[in-house]
């Protein structure tokens, strides 16, 4: 895995969040994470997450676009993503989606964000990372056969072939569908990319 300028999951959120192009203050920008789900993939902690925010405008992957004040509340910062931050957002998403790793985590950390990459790149993504969980199955397999080796002490190794299994299962289902086109919200996730089109309910989303 390569090295990134801001490693925590919370900023690969964050960069999703203002990849559709609307700015926003990190207030907005927790609650729409909150909202859509993310938190059950990256948690979020004011105090880590104002941390993450500075991080991200230091190394340049977000600029200040602003600042806005609502009633007695103090002033708070508008941030957008810049054009090395989207970078940065779809180099760390095709990582995480076509590479295994232990830490189940990351993956589901990506996919919660997968629809700022295109479909078909997503497709892609998938297959690579078919690949890869077909090796680390094969390899698993032949550690479980080494002769002479008690069961008990290949445990670990078995559930790790379970988990890499139901993986492949799984990611396999989902690369068909978005293969045949029958993943629901399919057509509404290409407009987004090929026309510009806002994803459906995100204004709606932003006003909450």
């Amino acid at each position: 895995m390569a090295r990134r300028k801001v490693g925590n999951l919370l900023a690969l959120g964050v960069l999703a969040m203002l990849a559709p192009g609307t700015p926003m203050h990190p207030y907005q920008l927790a609650t729409v994470l909150k909202r859509t789900g993310k938190e059950r993939d990256m948690a979020i902690k004011w105090g880590s997450f104002y941390t993450v925010i500075g991080s991200l405008e230091r190394h340049g992957l977000i600029a200040a676009t602003g600042t806005d004040r609502e009633g007695r509340r103090p002033e708070r910062t508008t941030y957008a993503i810049t054009d090395e931050g989207r970078a940065e957002l779809n180099d760390w998403l095709r990582q995480l989606l076509s590479t295994p790793a232990r830490d189940a985590s990351r993956f589901e950390a990506a996919l919660s964000v997968a629809g700022v990459l295109h479909p078909d790149d997503v497709e892609g993504l998938l297959s690579t990372r078919l690949t890869g969980l077909a090796r680390e199955i094969e390899s698993l397999r032949a550690d479980l056969d080494a002769p002479g080796v008690p069961r008990i002490f290949l445990i670990e190794t078995e559930y790790a072939l379970a988990m890499r299994e139901a993986e492949t299962t799984w990611v396999s289902a989902l690369r068909e569908q978005l293969a045949e086109g029958t993943l629901p919200g399919l057509a509404e996730w290409r407009a987004f990319h090929e026309s510009g089109t806002d994803p459906e309910g995100w204004a709606e989303l932003l006003e909450q």
